[in-house]
């Protein structure tokens, strides 16, 4: 875990070192002070010698500026550290993020995704600040301080030590219990943001059903789990205080009345004895820090582990050595294909596929919820790998192909989906960065899409809002098919891509893809009959099994799947006219 966090500081090096450089000096500064102060009582105060007094006062001035301008430096160093950091571990994290599988993804939750990203980089910056800080100064003034204190009095410096032997004991006690209990509130940190996340994105829906009074308590409860966390804690960490108080009241006690009896008998000096306060202070404020920083990297530590887990995530999918970067054409082969989600599961989703997909051809696929029909295209474009078989595009297996190459010449429309905030145009621009406004336009009107963006006020300049709420999901969907359209694909996928258009629009759709892009190939995942009822030939998947493969007429009369959702659909669309004859 350490290893991967060091390795993102990188350029931050440099102030990574000088910081505890800077630290060093500004207590060098600090321990001299006392040692001072105790010359001025001994040979200035008690001598009456006014000019020793403004000698070492002097002194005093110039060590207490240079303590002041070590510690800026060292605070601003520490930052321009801190915050580079905390900059490259988000990077890292969100470039890994960008070369995750779908199985990678999987594994991760968005919101727990989100966390790691903020509160859980938040933790670790705060922590690697003070470790370049407080870490340093803590240990270096408490062994200054013993050393200066031991010099003034080896005896009564042994108080020291019995109190951080204490402290160091109670501090090992409590952190040790928190760490556990810190884990357990990142995780509930992620229950929160998933809570946050689903209402905000779902807030109509919410309203439509009046559901806020469930969602509210949903909030509650999640914000409740995380309180309820911290106070378990929070009431360990809470005795670190009252330790660190009676162990500073019991040393000043035992200093005050030893150094006292010292000082009748001669033993020690007036100007000493107030060194050795100003030391005993500097010991146990050196303590406290360091008490700080065990609870600061107690909630780090949950936090880094976290962290290192997603920039340590290993993409299950990679490049080959020699990757293949042309696509011949848009043959589409499934070779014996098993797939399962995951290598411990028990049942494959898709089984022994075995298909065969000419260049240019219109395929259909059909099959009941949970059929795998979304799982069979995604191995296209290998978002995800098979476990057994083989799936060739061009006439050569996707795993030989540079990933940036291949899906270049897939052009895919899933089922959810999904505009980025931004104008239409930034928006189409995600299938070809540099299209040209003539691309733009005969993209959107393969899309049956050009006619609605024109009619808007601002037309391809219109602003959509993050997920496309001020759009209706047939305009989204229409959109995004004009997005994926001009990438010029090979192959065209379309995952139930066009459910919320009406079937007028749906049937524009795919007489322009039939007229105006006949070379490429284009699989279509639909649920009404009539969006692949042209195609050349149609799969019907059931179980993730391919049960039947043939022409609208040939399945009709073989497969009582597909004949069974087309009565279906049929007797539904007469019914529905017949009613709206009766209601005219």
């Amino acid at each position: 875990m350490l290893q991967t966090l060091l390795a993102q500081v990188r350029e931050f090096k440099k102030p990574s070192l000088i910081t505890p450089v800077f630290v060093i000096l500004e207590v060098i500064m600090e321990i001299i002070i006392p040692y001072l102060m105790a010359s001025i009582i001994d040979s200035g105060v008690n001598q009456g010698s006014i000019q020793n007094v403004c000698l070492i006062g002097l002194c005093m001035l110039a060590a207490a500026m240079l303590s002041l301008i070590f510690g800026v430096l060292a605070g601003k160093y520490a930052a321009r550290a801190s915050t580079g950091f905390s900059r490259n571990l988000r990077k890292a994290m969100f470039d890994n993020i960008q070369n995750y599988s779908f199985s990678n993804i999987d594994k991760f939750s968005t919101a727990g995704l989100v966390t790691r990203l903020t509160t859980d980089v938040t933790n670790v910056q705060n922590a690697y600040q003070m470790i370049l800080r407080l870490c340093i100064r803590a240990p270096f003034m408490l062994i200054c301080a013993m050393f200066m204190a031991s010099r003034i009095s080896l005896s009564l410096s042994g108080i020291f030590w019995g109190a951080i032997l204490f402290l160091g004991i109670a501090l090992f006690l409590i952190t040790s219990h928190v760490h556990p209990l810190f884990m357990k509130v990142f995780q509930k940190y992620d229950d929160l943001n998933s809570s946050v996340q689903e209402n905000v994105g779902a807030i109509r829906v919410v309203k439509a059903y009046v559901r806020e009074d469930y969602e509210v308590n949903k909030f509650k409860k999640a914000s409740g789990n995380i309180y309820s966390m911290f106070i378990k804690a929070e009431r360990l960490l809470v005795f670190n205080t009252p330790l660190m108080q009676f162990a500073m009241y019991a040393c000043i006690l035992l200093i005050s009345w030893l150094g006292a009896q010292m000082i009748v008998s001669d033993s020690l000096t007036t100007g000493q004895l107030m060194s050795l306060f100003t030391y005993v202070m500097n010991i146990l404020m050196s303590l406290m820090m360091i008490s700080m920083i065990f609870v600061m990297i107690t909630m780090a530590k949950a936090s880094a582990e976290r962290i290192a887990e997603v920039i340590d995530e290993q993409p299950d999918i990679l490049n080959p050595a020699c990757a293949v970067r042309e696509v011949k054409d848009g043959a589409v082969e499934f070779d014996h294909v098993n797939f399962k989600y995951k290598a411990d599961g028990e049942n494959n989703v898709l089984e022994d596929i075995c298909l065969t997909i000419r260049s240019g051809e219109t395929v259909g696929i059909i099959g009941g919820t949970g059929s795998a029909k979304s799982t069979l295209v995604q191995l296209i474009p290998r978002l995800y790998d098979v476990k057994e078989g083989s799936v060739r595009v061009g006439g050569v297996d996707v795993r030989e192909y540079d990933l940036e190459t291949l899906r270049d010449e897939v052009a895919m429309v899933l089922q959810k989906n999904v505009l980025f905030s931004g104008t239409i145009e930034e928006n189409l621009r995600w299938g070809k960065k540099n299209a040209t406004r003539e691309e733009l336009e005969r993209a959107c009107r393969l899309a049956q899409a050009d006619e609605f963006i024109r009619a808007l006020p601002e037309g391809y300049k219109t602003y959509i809002e993050q997920g496309g709420t001020n759009v209706s999901g047939g305009q989204k969907q229409r959109l995004c098919i004009a997005r994926a359209l001009l990438k010029k694909p090979r192959i065209l996928i379309l995952d139930d891509s066009t459910s919320a258009v009406d079937t007028r629009t749906d049937a524009l759709i795919r007489k322009a893809f039939r007229e105006e892009i006949p070379d490429t190939t284009k699989i279509i995942i639909a649920q009404r009959i009539s969006s692949v009822q042209d195609a050349d030939k149609i799969i019907v998947l059931n179980e993730g099994r391919v049960e039947n493969i043939g022409t609208h007429e040939e399945l009709l009369k073989s497969s009582p799947i597909y004949r069974d959702v087309y009565e279906s659909q049929t007797t539904k669309s007469q019914s529905t006219e017949e009613g709206g004859v009766v209601r005219e």
